[in-house]
């Protein structure tokens, strides 16, 4: 099957016409470039565009053995989704590059066009075009996603101010303990772990948030049209990294409260379980999940306390979650943790994932 082939095959048919025109698509995949409208929502408002790029690449980004590869196709775009959910702006836009060894069936990667085009249809973006190559031996993915957002209206990560509460919407760590269990499962099986065994150890809900997490853009859209929010970040490479990006740009010391981190029961039940149930230790694990393990996608930030309150019941009114964790504080820019025991305050770290530095390396 030679590369024109193959395109027709992995993409051919995904996205209706008609759809693809609502989203200001002219000219999509098949011709030199892409051709698109200005954003069409935005009529009669200026509106700012906004684009990310990510590449995942096998072994490094994801191993096979905990994800298949309509997972891996989910994620891809999804860690897109997710930079743009965390600009406040809404995503339209996306290009796909993939490359893989002449080896790989055809059949695998369109199951991993199947999930990228899942996660594209669940958040509204055309796919218009990409390139696809060989590679010597392994798979590699990058997206490059547009969107857009009102003029005036981004949210960056430089303003958090002295006072400002810190927030997340939705709670860290599971993509990680989801991550521990799958790599400890992995070796019952020859290919990725089913679900299956998942819901029978009581892990399936940690799986599904590694597996397939869920880009924050409502809650980014609700943030960006408030106007209270003063700094967002996605949490994309842990809780203590992003939260010192928000204090490196903005200038600020964050401190977290640990008794303020929402912690899910299956969370919670995992870390015991695989503490054996030593206390201490499954406390430990638990934090380091939450502080250090990434790929959760919620969205990290600051917003005015004279606001919470009304941007709490926007939340509650739109289903969505809203945790303050702690605040920001005068001083030089760090990130400070508040122990759940009550003892001194600490430097948090910035233990997540760093590519070329001394984080953490999971295959992830």
């Amino acid at each position: 099957m030679d590369e024109f082939a193959r395109i027709r095959l992995w993409t051919g048919g995904r996205q209706r016409p008609e759809w693809q025109r609502s989203r200001g698509v002219v000219v999509g995949i098949g011709d030199d470039a892409a051709v698109l409208e200005p954003d069409r929502e935005g009529a009669g408002a200026p509106r700012h565009l906004v684009w990310t790029i990510d590449t995942m690449v096998e072994d490094v980004h994801f191993s096979t053995s905990t994800m298949d590869d309509a997972d891996i196709g989910w994620k891809a775009l999804a860690s897109n989704v997710s930079d743009i959910a965390a600009m406040g702006a809404e995503p339209r836009h996306a290009l796909v590059s993939v490359s893989m060894p002449r080896s790989r069936d055809p059949e695998r990667v369109r199951r991993l066009y199947d999930g990228l085009y899942e996660c594209a249809d669940r958040y509204g973006v055309a796919i218009v075009g990409g390139d696809t190559t060989a590679s010597p031996d392994r798979l590699v993915v990058t997206v490059a996603l547009g969107g857009s957002v009102e003029a005036g209206k981004a949210v960056t990560r430089a303003g958090a101010r002295p006072g400002d509460l810190v927030f997340l919407t939705g709670p860290v760590g599971l993509s990680a303990a989801g991550l521990h269990w799958l790599s400890g499962a992995a070796g019952n099986f020859t290919g990725p772990v089913p679900l299956e065994a998942a819901e029978a150890a009581g892990t399936a809900a940690l799986v599904r948030a590694h597996r397939r997490p869920q880009p924050s853009v409502a809650a980014g859209r609700l943030l960006a049209a408030s106007g209270a929010c003063t700094s967002l970040n996605d949490v994309s490479d842990g809780l203590a990294s992003e939260a010192r990006e928000i204090a490196e740009a903005s200038g600020a010391a964050l401190v977290i409260r640990e008794r303020l981190l929402p912690v899910p029961g299956d969370l919670a039940a995992y870390a015991r379980a695989a503490a054996g149930g030593d206390g201490a230790r499954a406390g430990e694990l638990l934090l380091g999940w939450m502080l250090g393990g990434g790929e959760d996608y919620v969205l990290l930030g600051t917003m005015d306390p004279a606001a919470a309150g009304r941007l709490a019941a926007a939340f509650r009114e739109a289903g969505l979650e809203l945790h303050v964790i702690g605040e920001a504080e005068a001083g030089p820019a760090g990130v400070w943790l508040e122990p759940a025991d009550g003892g001194p305050r600490r430097p948090a770290g910035a233990a997540g994932y760093n590519h070329f530095g001394v984080g953490r390396e999971e295959g992830r």
